[in-house]
């Protein structure tokens, strides 16, 4: 008999398409979905478990559209973004086994559990332009983790940039051995992981990850080669296609060059954008993950407001987890506020219910999933947040949206829930123990700076 569960008593942010709030309602949940939300309390049925949510916000789980697998662990190697840049590339390409993705993705999955991030759409890597796909052990073993915390998660695998030589270490017993990584060979090692997962878990998606080209580099024979197959495998595969750095005129070029953006299309960051850019943005339909706490967002704005007001999905990333910013969506909800308002001199711009619409429904919608995350309504996967409003800092009781949007943090998480499974109540683990995952991450770093030779 598929468990049911019922949630009761709490302020309901539905995000629904009217947006409804119910001030004292129910969510009722049935073999992983929702199957009734309203007021009151529904009649009385056996062998349902309740929770109250007396005092609590009852919420869709929110949803990061753009992060990194692998940053979690190398949280304070760089005071400035250069020097964390370098120390990180080497690591990833020098210094790193299965068990360092794994133990990393345990504990990255464990921060998105406590701070109420229940989707997630991760660059395998990145930053630094190391790709950990010349094999597929270290995805594996990043999956394997992923799957046994319970999370939600898109991990985009692809290959690294085609201009530069890349040499990784691959660890035996008590040794290693060194290799050459091929653009063309970690393409054909996402395609056999894509097979391999197809179907495997309904909570994990792969897609496809591409670096970004300019119009320089896009003259390059090995460059557009690349860029034409992962295109390609994408569409095939009906993959997101996943990039990670826009700017300046970067999207127009792949646009005129490779036809390279649809409707599955999430590109990060986004900054600085040209007219042609923004035409293109509306024209093919690809989203945008806007990411206020991001290094990128220093050094260049993202116009997220005026692209919504044309019509593009805007969605909000926090860019996690190093080196300077963690996996908690509410601290990115403020920020962007800030963010843009600073700009515009006005603080009327993103007001609180938009901010929820980009960390909920609209993420929901950039990951191509809107029909299953992102709101609370009948049908749909029980991706379910309850949030303690019942604090000096989210008093008096009144206005639950922009508390949320405006004063709420990822420690204010009482309860995440993810296709049903409560896997943290009362900021515990259900399931796991938290303190089991650090010290396996601990272990995992402490052997990679060994590796690494940092001190």
């Amino acid at each position: 008999m598929p468990h049911s569960l019922l949630i009761e008593n709490g302020v309901i942010v539905t995000m629904d398409a009217n947006r409804r709030i119910l001030d004292k309602g129910h969510v009722l949940v049935e073999g992983g979905r929702i199957v009734a939300v309203g007021n009151g309390v529904p009649a009385a049925r056996s062998g349902v478990e309740r929770i109250n949510a007396s005092g609590m916000v009852v919420m869709p789980g929110l949803i990061d559209t753009h992060a990194h697998a692998g940053h979690t662990l190398t949280k304070g190697l760089g005071d400035v973004s250069e020097a964390w840049m370098n120390v990180t590339g080497r690591i990833y390409a020098e210094a790193t086994d299965p068990e360092f993705w794994a133990a990393e993705a345990a504990l990255s999955a464990c921060e998105r559990i406590k701070c109420g991030t229940t989707t997630a759409a991760l660059l395998f890597g990145g930053g630094p332009d190391i790709m950990r796909t010349e094999t597929p052990e270290a995805v594996e073993a990043h999956m394997a983790a992923i799957a046994d915390m319970g999370v939600r998660e898109v991990l985009a695998i692809g290959p690294n940039r085609p201009t530069a030589d890349h040499v990784y270490r691959i660890y035996g017993h008590k040794s290693y051995t060194e290799v050459a990584v091929m653009p063309e060979t970690q393409l054909a090692v996402c395609a056999e992981l894509i097979d391999i997962w197809a179907g495997r878990n309904d909570r994990l998606r792969l897609a496809v990850s591409l670096p970004v080209f300019d119009a320089r580099e896009l003259e390059n024979d090995a460059v557009y080669d690349l860029a034409r197959k992962a295109r390609d495998l994408a569409r095939q595969k009906g993959m997101l296609l996943v990039q990670d750095g826009h700017r300046d005129g970067s999207i127009a070029a792949n646009d005129a060059r490779l036809g390279l953006f649809d409707q599955g299309s999430l590109l990060a960051h986004c900054i600085d954008l040209t007219d042609d850019d923004v035409a293109v943005l509306k024209r093919t339909g690809a989203k945008v993950a806007h990411n206020p706490s991001a290094l990128m967002s220093v050094s260049g704005r993202c116009p997220a407001t005026e692209l919504m007001e044309g019509g593009v999905t805007v969605s909000l990333g926090t860019d996690a987890a190093a080196p300077d910013r963690s996996f908690d969506m509410f601290r990115n909800m403020f920020q962007a506020h800030r963010y843009h308002a600073r700009h515009f001199r006005d603080d009327g711009v993103l007001p609180p219910m938009q901010l929820l619409e980009m960390a909920t429904i609209e993420g929901a919608r950039a990951l191509s999933m809107e029909n299953e995350v992102g709101s609370l309504e009948a049908g749909k996967c029980a991706d379910i947040i309850l949030v303690d409003m019942r604090q000096p800092h989210l008093w008096p009781p009144a206005h639950p949206v922009q508390r949320l949007a405006r004063f709420a943090n990822g420690a204010d998480v009482d309860t995440t829930i993810i296709g049903g499974r409560v896997l943290m109540r009362s900021r515990k683990l259900v399931g796991h123990d938290e303190d089991a995952i650090l010290v396996r991450a601990q272990r995992a770093f402490r052997l990679m700076m060994k590796r690494a030779h940092l001190a």
